[in-house]
């Protein structure tokens, strides 16, 4: 384990320089993911202001808004960008020098990812919660901060982000195949957006909808861990949520190796 972390800690720290060079870049993003997230809450104000009902589907203004930012900060947190950095490398040829080094080749993609991770959940997790909680007490007159499903959303979203980084560790493999991603990319985050949940509640969804939604990975990827956060799952839901998690997870990291060694046969660079 020594050796291991000696090997790929060192990417950890170049993602975090890089991360802290590019910090601009890193700034806009947030401020426009922001905006977005923003837009949604006047949205579904909007929704609510116009009912007769003070709840939506089992959902009151308040849970809404808590959902919101909360799936927010899940699908920043959990966001990889290891395919677009594949897929450049494999149009560029850059990626021949990664595979004559003697390192692990998505071990060193998921390090240098952690890095800029590390920085998001200072820079996005603490305030983020921080300020959902606030805005609770404020309209309810009440604590309503629970640390149990605090936890529980912790080890979700660690899992949540390991589906998502094998997940698109896969899809940046098809580069082998595709030679260029950048077209299907923009489809692809626009599709897990919406079948993860993270803009319309999977409960909102047709019953029969719903339930095939759940099941999907994309629901690991937001959905779940929220609804651990807001305490909405019951005990055997937790299990199977979080089961069914780490079934996704094992399920992309086996497929990765799969493609890789199949991609490994067929390796077609455009300009290296």
């Amino acid at each position: 384990m020594r050796r291991f972390l000696r090997i790929y800690l060192p990417f950890s720290k170049a993602g975090m320089q890089e991360m802290m060079a590019y910090r601009f870049n890193f700034i806009f993003h947030l401020i426009g993911e922001m905006l977005s997230c923003f837009v949604m809450y006047f949205v579904w104000l909007a929704v609510f202001e116009s009912s007769d009902s003070s709840t939506f589907m089992g959902f009151s203004m308040v849970d809404m808004t808590v959902y919101l930012f909360i799936s927010f900060m899940a699908s920043f947190l959990t966001y990889s960008d290891g395919a677009i950095n594949i897929g450049e490398e494999i149009r560029d040829g850059s990626i021949v020098m990664r595979m004559i080094k003697p390192v692990n080749f998505d071990m060193y993609l998921l390090f240098h990812e952690l890095g800029s991770r590390f920085v998001s959940i200072f820079i996005v997790l603490v305030p983020m919660s921080v300020g959902v909680e606030l805005y609770k007490f404020f309209v309810t007159g009440s604590v309503m901060f629970s640390l149990p499903n605090f936890a529980l959303f912790s080890v979700s979203i660690i899992i949540a982000y390991l589906v998502s980084f094998y997940f698109n560790v896969c899809y940046g493999f098809l580069a082998f195949f595709l030679k260029n991603l950048w077209g299907s990319s923009v489809l692809k985050d626009a599709i897990i957006s919406f079948l993860s949940g993270a803009k319309i509640p999977l409960a909102f969804m047709p019953p029969a909808l719903a339930a095939v939604l759940t099941v999907l990975p994309f629901a690991s990827l937001s959905y779940t861990p929220v609804m651990l956060y807001m305490g909405i799952y019951d005990a055997p839901q937790i299990i199977w949520s979080l089961s069914l998690q780490l079934f996704w997870l094992v399920f992309f990291w086996g497929l990765s190796k799969l493609i890789w060694r199949l991609a490994m046969k067929r390796l077609c660079v455009q300009g290296g």
